[in-house]
């Protein structure tokens, strides 16, 4: 999935009734809504359609009727009827429902929480319908700005280099602030082979700069599984998603076949998925009968869902997080830190433990509202908080580097921020550009020259282009095989096995 409001990392569920056994059931329009929450009233003058607790619909009709109308509405439909037949101009009727139930949404105050009316929510549906392209980035709105949750893994995003937190302030030269993650949504997402350019902010103070990206078809796979010396395996989730749990089964199988004899889990940068998967992925890794997590809907007591029994992994197990880990990559934080006695590696969780509702209006626009919480298996709320690593790991420094434009070309004279950034990931490949200063004189173009003959490319010094690309791709290779929190975990489950 991709372009999504911050949804992934969001169990959502449609009409939710705590379940007799410990599955929450999802619909299928909720289910969309989480496994692909693309980020992102019959409504007329005299009629709107809200929901109760209970789901049934509650007709408000006739402003000229106050008497049968709920009390609490009767200021709107006096600004209503002001509106229109005050205002010096014609009015969008319809523009200005939308605004109204907009504008209740957005004094929640809660990020998590949205509206979108008829066409974006047709919109919406025929991109989840057709194809799965765009460039695969899950954002939410945050404060008045968009901003990355994470990218997935093996899309487009990852590959332009756009990390957790980064904000994207425009698209297409096109300011973004105070959209809403739905309407910045509709701007990022496209059909395969086009490209879009997304103006970055990477930190409080930094400048801004620009990352084109093509969009692509988004990989759905999401277990990737790999055999490590002594016998350590490595598996990644990238999503929980309808199939997830089938896919790790089927990595577990693999990895045990292969000789496993201990495990390090992955869910760096995950945003999240259905709470279901989320489940059964923990049930995997905790004693039968210990707590999995705890549902807490409105003005109900806390419901604790507990482990069945079944498949359980045996060998010494690792969970490594960062704070792209969100969500129902949270509940399976919690379920193995506080039942299973599994040590955690990495950085904080994003923090995200409420539950939202998808709600289809009768004219086809859509109300998501948050309507629970979940809560650890000892009862902590991680929301806004997220859960601290047991051994904290922080990524190297050259990790965080912004990404270069390789259509801009730097060469010897050239002064700007990006010869500094460019200099740091010679330095961190082990390139030789002596002072780092933004000054790209006799010595990086040295450096570059070597990085081209290492690339079997025309040694002329000049970075842009394919010189550009094999600087970053060699600065990925570093990341992934010197990954600091994987050698970290590794180190972990050694120590675990000899004792």
């Amino acid at each position: 999935m991709d372009e999504k409001e911050n949804n992934r990392p969001q169990e959502e569920q449609a009409n939710y009734e705590p379940p007799a056994k410990r599955y929450i059931q999802l619909k299928p329009f909720s289910l969309v809504m989480l496994i692909f929450g693309l980020v992102l009233a019959t409504a007329g003058v005299t009629f709107f359609a809200l929901t109760t607790g209970d789901d049934k619909v509650v007709e408000v009709v006739s402003p000229q009727n106050p008497s049968t109308d709920r009390k609490e509405f009767k200021k709107l439909y006096d600004a209503y009827d002001e509106l229109k037949s005050n205002y010096y101009n014609d009015i969008n009727e319809t523009a200005v429902i939308d605004g109204a139930i907009n504008g209740m949404i957005e004094a929640l105050g809660d990020p998590f929480s949205d509206y979108l009316n008829e066409q974006e929510a047709k919109q919406l549906n025929e991109s989840i319908s057709s194809s799965f392209e765009g460039i695969g980035a899950e954002i939410r709105e945050l404060n008045g700005y968009i901003s990355v949750v994470s990218p997935i893994k093996n899309s487009p995003a990852e590959r332009a280099g756009l990390l957790p937190n980064d904000l994207i302030v425009a698209v297409d030269g096109e300011s973004i602030q105070g959209m809403s993650s739905s309407e910045a949504v509709l701007l990022i997402r496209g059909e395969k082979g086009t490209t879009v350019t997304l103006s970055v902010r990477r930190g409080e103070m930094a400048e801004p700069f620009d990352v084109k990206i093509e969009r692509d078809v988004i990989p759905i796979e999401t277990v990737y599984a790999e055999m490590l010396a002594d016998k350590i395996a490595h598996i990644r989730i990238t999503s929980f998603s309808e199939h997830t749990y089938e896919e790790l089964e089927a990595a577990l199988d693999e990895m045990e076949a292969q000789g496993m004899e201990g495990l390090i889990m992955d869910v760096r940068q995950n945003p999240g998925g259905r709470l279901d998967t989320a489940i059964d992925i923990s049930d995997l890794f905790v004693e039968e009968g210990k707590n999995l997590f705890q549902y807490e809907g409105k003005g109900n007591k806390p419901e604790v869902y507990v482990a069945s029994g079944g498949r359980k992994v045996t060998v010494p197990v690792t969970l490594v997080i960062d704070d792209g880990s969100a969500s129902a990559s949270e509940i399976l934080a919690g379920a193995l830190k506080e039942s299973a006695n599994v040590k955690l590696i990495g950085m904080k969780t994003y923090g995200k433990g409420t539950v939202q509702t998808p709600k289809d209006l009768p004219d086809g626009s859509n109300l998501k509202l948050t309507t629970a919480k979940w809560l650890t298996p000892d009862g902590n709320w991680i929301h806004e908080k997220g859960i601290a690593p047991d051994i904290e790991v922080q990524y190297p420094s050259y990790a965080m580097l912004p990404f270069l434009d390789p259509t801009m070309e730097m060469k010897e004279g050239t002064v700007s921020p990006a010869v500094k950034t460019a200099e740091e990931m010679l330095d961190a490949v082990g390139y030789d550009t002596g002072e780092i200063d933004g000054l790209y004189d006799e010595q990086t173009t040295e450096a570059v020259k070597a990085l081209q003959e290492k690339l079997s490319i025309e040694k002329n010094g000049i970075l842009a282009g394919e010189t550009t690309y094999g600087l970053m791709n060699a600065l990925r290779d570093k990341i992934r095989n010197e990954d600091p929190q994987l050698l970290k975990a590794k180190e972990v489950v050694m120590e675990m096995l000899q004792n």
